[in-house]
């Protein structure tokens, strides 16, 4: 497992985890407090046509999915568990599907760009330490 790669998703995922879980619970708080305390930008009519009737549900999903699971792979990869590289696959698809589902509803904004470039990022630090991309056993040409 390149060490380099390692550390690189770790501190994409510390990120991720972090501002999903922050940025989940500024949803929650605005939702429950009945207007948008911590977060700029997002409009009512955001939700219009998707299953949500206010921001509450979809920082529940933020939080606890996509920042839990990225807490969840960080601490796995941190310990080098096994199973850790799996948990990293998953957490870099779950942003990328995240980002999917929420550009569906959201017009488009440079932080969706940002984050389905992290996903990508995590499949690619990902593949990088299962080594698919050295060329110790490369066949004989």
């Amino acid at each position: 497992m390149p060490a380099f790669a390692r550390k690189i998703l770790l501190a994409v995922q510390a990120v991720i985890a972090l501002t999903s879980l922050l940025g989940g619970g500024a949803l929650i708080v605005g939702a429950t407090a009945g207007e948008n305390l911590f977060v700029q930008g997002l409009r009512a009519d955001y939700l219009e046509g998707s299953p949500f009737t206010s921001y509450l549900v979809p920082g529940i999903l933020l939080a606890v999915v996509v920042g839990g699971i990225h807490l969840t792979a960080f601490l796995m990869l941190k310990r080098r568990s096994h199973g850790s590289v799996f948990a990293s696959a998953v957490a870099g698809f779950a942003l990328l599907i995240w980002i999917f589902v929420q550009m569906v509803f959201i017009p488009f904004t440079v932080l969706q760009a940002i984050y389905f470039a992290a996903g990508l990022a995590e499949i690619g630090l990902v593949l990088l330490m299962l080594g698919l991309f050295t060329d110790d056993e490369a066949p004989e040409a």
